[in-house]
């Protein structure tokens, strides 16, 4: 196994498998790997960057290989962060199969969508606020370009071996993620990688743990909770039940920025199982988001994906999606008709990271209010209004204008959807021999405390994965 700081004339040995680094590398979003094996060319992911104006500004640049070389594209999970450049890489000319698990091959369409509609609504905004002579904002895709994109999409379901590319194999293991989340098993001239996707912790509600792998020669495994062991579960519960009462008994309201896929769905479930003992019955709960809604509607349609707890979950009441009290805003009109409430509302909207829109807004009626709680139940990126708010900025700009953040703040990592260090170790130990490892989707911080813990613990020296940098099988 090597590593080099750019491709500088060396050649691909005959037999070899090569992985090119171009997105997720030093740091978390932007997933994008390219595999060189068996002659061919083979894309693991296509993901979005997210974070600040600057680094999303990097979405639209050129993709630093041709995107007509490409001969199939193969995606771990529906988060935007992992399948937001899609629709791009076919506008540029990808034409090849994109290989998705069923389930995520249904969620495309709904994330991918919302994120082309936000795009266009960005840069209306944008362009009615130019100055004279400033070149109008064009979106990186539209929803014409989504469709296209989903039109080459191939289902594969778990556990069945399938054959991508002539002298390349895949197959998908349970990542226990998100719904459809995928660990991918890629087999090719002789070798085989291991590319993990994002892991989930292990008792994740309604999913199941992931898959334990039992060889590879090389694998290359998320780190973004590398540093850190997250609070148990029933801790975090708890918390969340406090935080509740407090908030009732200071009349305010809770805001959860929250994914659309994943962690919504996650808190919902939640909310059905403690529905008497937080005395929910007495707030508003609005999960407001069109997008979250029709997930909702590819959850019910994937029940055979749950874990044998949710499964038992869903024969009683009250059920998760349909609480008594449950309002979910698909109207911009439903979404505004909650500024009146000044107390006695949960929302949960996205994004989850606070970084566009309709928690947004609710962050903007709220934030000054020293009653008001906002919750931060997953990772927040660098740049990222929810990531200046988790650093405990006195005052943020939303939509150019400063508000003063009185909310009371809680981050509870006990409800993340990804894997900390000890769950990434014990998956990783599950290997025979300690196979190479590189790692990706982490910031550095992160990364480095993880590849230290895995020298420490198995003997092997651990690649970081840069943008530019490869690494032979």
């Amino acid at each position: 196994m090597a590593g080099w700081e750019g491709d500088g004339g060396c050649v691909l040995r005959s037999g070899a498998m090569r992985i090119h680094f171009h997105g997720a590398a030093g740091e978390v979003t932007g997933s994008l790997h390219l595999v060189e094996a068996a002659g061919r060319r083979i894309l693991l992911d296509c993901g979005m960057i997210q974070g600040s104006p600057e680094q999303e500004a990097r979405n639209a640049e050129p993709f630093s290989f041709d995107p007509a070389s490409i001969d199939a594209l193969v995606l771990s999970h529906a988060h935007i962060d992992h399948i937001g450049r899609v629709p791009l890489l076919v506008k540029r000319g990808f034409r090849g199969p994109i290989f998705a698990q069923a389930a995520t091959a249904d969620l495309m369409p709904i994330m991918l969508l919302d994120a082309a509609s936000l795009a266009e609504n960005d840069a209306e905004r944008a362009n009615r606020r130019r100055a004279n002579g400033v070149p109008e904002i064009v979106p990186l895709y539209l929803r014409e370009d989504v469709v296209n994109a989903v039109e080459q999409v191939r289902k594969i379901d778990y556990d069945t071996r399938t054959t991508i590319a002539p002298g390349i194999d895949i197959t998908f293991r349970d990542a226990g993620h998100i719904l459809g989340s995928c660990i991918v098993e890629l087999w090719a001239d002789g070798k085989k990688l291991v590319f993990s996707g994002d892991l989930g912790p292990k008792g994740t509600p309604i999913l199941r743990d992931p898959t334990p792998i039992a060889q590879a020669d090389l694998v290359l495994m998320e780190s973004t909770y590398g540093d850190r062991n997250h609070r148990e579960r029933l801790e975090t519960i708890q918390e969340l039940g406090e935080i509740f009462a407090r908030a009732h008994a200071e009349k305010g309201n809770v805001l959860i920025p929250a994914f659309a896929v994943g962690r919504s769905q996650e808190l919902l479930y939640w909310f059905a199982q403690n529905y008497d003992a937080w005395e929910l019955s007495r707030w508003h709960i609005f999960l407001d988001s069109p997008m979250a809604a029709k997930v909702i509607g590819v959850y019910e349609r994937h029940t055979e994906l749950f874990d044998e707890q949710a499964r038992a979950v869903w024969q009683r009441k009250p059920l998760p999606f349909k609480l008594p009290n449950l309002h979910i805003s698909e109207s911009v009109d439903d979404s505004m008709a909650i500024n009146r409430f000044e107390g006695g509302a949960i929302i949960i909207a996205g994004s989850g990271m606070a970084n566009g829109g309709r928690i947004v807004h609710h962050l903007k009626h709220n934030l000054g209010r020293r009653n008001a709680h906002v919750v931060f139940p997953g990772y927040q990126a660098q740049g990222t209004l929810g990531r200046r708010l988790v650093d405990g900025a006195r005052w943020v700009r939303i939509h150019g204008k400063d508000y003063r953040v009185n909310a009371q703040r809680h981050t509870i990592g006990g409800l993340s959807a990804h894997a900390d260090q000890q769950g990434l170790l014990a998956w990783y130990g599950q290997f025979e021999g300690a196979p190479p490892v590189a790692l990706v989707h982490g910031e550095d911080k992160a990364r480095e405390a993880l590849a230290g813990e895995i020298h420490e613990r198995y003997g092997r020296e651990v690649f970081l994965a840069r943008p530019g940098r490869f690494i032979d099988a």
